[in-house]
C-alpha cells in the first residue's frame, strides 16, 4: 500500500509549487457505512452470524466489498457483492495510469463470489492476504492488521458470509501498473478519478 512520507510530502509540495495540485484530477468522495445488511438462513448458528457481522461492520468489509460503497452510494441489493470501483495502489504522484484493485464479491455466489471456498480459505486469506489460489493481495486489503484474529472470531466472519444473500456480480478486472483503465477508481478511498 501507497504509504504518505516525508519524501510524498516533499514532492507534494514542489508539484503545489510549480502550479499543479494532483488534488486537482479528483473528486472528494466519501465511502458510505451499510445500512442493515440482510442475511438468509444458513447452517450456523444465529450467535455465530451475529458475531461475525459485527466484526465485518467493525473492519468495513462492506465499504470496499459493496457496489458504490467506495463512491459513497452504496447498491443495498448486492451488499458484500464485490465493487464496481476499483482501489489504486500506487501513487497518484507517479503518473495517470496506477495499479488498481476491484474488490472481490465475497459473498456465497459460486461463479463470481467465494461460494466454492473452504472455510480455511476464506480464514486464510482474512488472516495472510493469500487467496485460495495461493496469491497474495496487495496490502489494500489491511489483512495485516487481522494476523492475529482468534479462530473464533475468523470463523464468526466466514459464517456471516456465508449467510450473506448470494449476489451475482463479476468485479472488473485488476489493473496492472501502467496499464489503461476501463472502470472507475478511487486512490487510497478517497479520491474518485474524473475520467
Amino acid at each position: 500500500m501507497y504509504r504518505f512520507t516525508a519524501m510524498t510530502g516533499l514532492l507534494f509540495l514542489l508539484n503545489a509549487c510549480a502550479g499543479y495540485n494532483p488534488e486537482e484530477d479528483y473528486d472528494l468522495v466519501i465511502p458510505a457505512r451499510l445500512n442493515a445488511v440482510q442475511v438468509v438462513d444458513s447452517h450456523y448458528p444465529e450467535e455465530q452470524v451475529e458475531r461475525g457481522r459485527y466484526l465485518a461492520d467493525l473492519l468495513a468489509c462492506g465499504t470496499c466489498h459493496t457496489v458504490g460503497a467506495l463512491a459513497g452510494e452504496p447498491d443495498q441489493t448486492r451488499y458484500y457483492g464485490g465493487s464496481d470501483i476499483g482501489i489504486a495502489y500506487t501513487s497518484p504522484f507517479e503518473g495517470n495510469r496506477p495499479g488498481i484493485l476491484y474488490p472481490a464479491n465475497i459473498t456465497s455466489d459460486p461463479e463470481t463470489g467465494i461460494g466454492r471456498w473452504t472455510d480455511e480459505e476464506i480464514m486464510r486469506l482474512i488472516r495472510t492476504g493469500v487467496d485460495r489460489h495461493g496469491s497474495h493481495n496487495v496490502s489494500v486489503m489491511p489483512w495485516q492488521g487481522y494476523t492475529q484474529i482468534v479462530d473464533e472470531d475468523a470463523m464468526a466472519i466466514v459464517a456471516f458470509l456465508r449467510s450473506l444473500k448470494p449476489v451475482i456480480h463479476k468485479v472488473p478486472a485488476n489493473v496492472l501498473p501502467g496499464q489503461k483503465h476501463s472502470a472507475p477508481f478511487v486512490h487510497f478511498g478517497v479520491y474518485r478519478s474524473k475520467n
